[in-house]
């Protein structure tokens, strides 16, 4: 049996009569970074916070934060990527860092990749179902309620993924090229134009004083939350067309394009009111309760006021392909997980399509065990859900990107099989070390990204180390069953 599959020690290969295998040679570079793209979900990113990195970050400076983001998770992706050309696994994360740092890390840390994966798709839910609700309102004038078009949505979610990748790919492709569109050749016409009132205001947005004005720490708190997912290239490796060439370019191009993309978009928007005058207008939609105007309104200007109507259809859209791609990120932790021993066998079944059938139904009911509470308890699905699982899904993610540079650095060193020191030591060593500041800017400022008050935001955080440690546990628990 090949290293990269192997069963851990001490513990039990799944039979093969239930165990599957995902199917093969599926996605090239471009299926796989529309799932990542999708999982982004640029234009709920960019809608979502641009407008607060402005207003409470550094101001006309925000781009630098997304291009100080981008350098991180670069020097991270080096690492990562050196990694995966030795273990390619639907698990990613969790069988990375138990190759380097051990099996109860990694156990621990599947825990928590799902608990991240499971929440964040939860959050896009909240905010999916008010999106929804206001347009049916405006366009149809039906009160839906949003838990209502949330739970309808996951019905469609669990039926695309069970058709298969490919499928999923072809869907996520039409909603990802719409929203990157509308946006690219809104920054592309300012830029043409000179900018806004002010020009463009380069030295404004990308100067040094620039960057460190005001609060720098938040603004590239919410870009490093906005990059979230890129790290999907490696869940989609077994189904990849020559994983250890494919993988690695989808990564790469990945990490480029979000990073220009989202550095350049919040440039424009930014040039379109005056470096000046962009934060004051920031900060007023903030306090409209409306943020996605300050993004809205100038793309409205420069193409019109149909704008206005087909802006909250995409950000629907580009909700819908961030929580089928977060679907199929999660199936396939579970279906990994179960392919280990770790979780029931039946999990690691595949249907006729060669997609994780059994663990896809799961998923779909943890979405839905996620999402019910807050509305029998009437809570808002913006402030409260997507507030909350946006912010303990970033701190989750960013401390499975942590560990996982410090586990490629443990695994070089002792296995010797890839002796290039700027690919296994230096740059994870230097990613290690600007995500551990991320994560600190994270946790300072964590009440403000989630939007609530300091006794949530406590609970919220001690809940990232509870399910690593019952990560742990369980795994441990597991194995010892097993022996018995």
């Amino acid at each position: 049996m090949d290293s990269q599959t192997a069963v851990p020690n001490n513990q039990t290969a799944p039979d093969a009569s239930t165990a599957g295998k995902l199917k093969p040679n599926s996605l090239g570079v471009l299926g796989i970074l529309f799932f990542v793209l999708s999982a982004q979900a640029p234009l709920t990113g960019v809608a979502g916070a641009v407008p607060i990195a402005v207003a409470i970050g550094n101001g006309a400076g925000a781009p630098a934060a997304y291009l100080a983001a981008g350098l991180i998770i670069l020097l991270f992706s080096v690492g990562f990527v050196a990694m995966g050309r030795h273990v390619v696994d639907a698990g990613a994360f969790y069988r990375y860092i138990g190759k380097g740092l051990g099996r109860d890390l990694g156990n621990g840390s599947a825990g928590i990749a799902l608990f991240a994966y499971c929440a964040i798709q939860a959050a896009m839910y909240g905010l999916y179902g008010a999106t929804v609700n206001g347009l049916l309102a405006h366009h149809a004038g039906i009160d839906v309620p949003w838990w209502v078009c949330a739970l309808v949505t996951m019905v469609i979610v669990q039926v695309l993924g069970a058709l298969g990748i490919e499928m999923g790919a072809k869907v996520l492709a039409v909603f990802v090229l719409a929203e990157f569109s509308i946006l690219s050749v809104f920054a592309l016409v300012t830029l043409a134009k000179g900018g806004g009132p002010e020009g463009l205001g380069f030295t404004d947005t990308f100067s040094l004083g620039a960057a460190l004005d005001g609060a720098p720490g938040v603004a590239l708190m919410f870009a490093v939350a906005s990059m979230i997912g890129f790290e999907a290239t490696a869940i989609y490796g077994e189904e990849a067309r020559e994983p250890r060439k494919t993988v690695p370019r989808a990564t790469y191009a990945a990490v480029a394009l979000v990073t220009g993309f989202f550095a350049f978009a919040s440039w424009m928007l930014i040039s379109s009111y005056g470096a000046s005058k962009a934060a004051g207008a920031a900060g007023q939609a903030l306090e409209s309760g409306d943020s996605t105007a300050f993004v809205f309104a100038p793309i409205a200007a420069q193409f019109g006021t149909w704008v206005n109507d087909v802006l909250p259809i995409l950000l629907a859209t580009s909700l819908f392909a961030g929580i089928l791609a977060f679907h199929n990120s999660a199936n396939r932790y579970l279906f990994s997980l179960s392919r280990e021993g770790l979780l029931p066998r039946k999990l690691s079944e595949v249907n006729r399509r060669h997609s994780p059938g059994a663990a896809g139904f799961v998923q779909t009911s943890i979405a839905a065990l996620l999402v019910i509470p807050f509305a029998l308890a009437g809570k808002d699905p913006v402030l409260t859900l997507f507030s909350w699982g946006s912010g303990i899904a970033v701190l989750a993610i960013m401390l499975l990107y942590f560990l996982t540079s410090v586990s490629v650095v443990a695994f070089f060193r002792r296995e010797r099989v890839d002796t290039r020191m700027w690919n296994t030591a230096i740059a994870p060593v230097l990613g290690a070390l600007g995500i551990a500041g991320a994560i600190w800017l994270i946790v300072e400022n964590f009440t403000t990204l989630i939007g609530g008050d300091r006794t949530t935001a406590l609970w919220l955080q001690a809940a990232v180390p509870a399910v690593l440690v019952l990560g742990v546990v369980a795994g441990r628990l597991t194995r010892s069953a097993r022996r018995l």
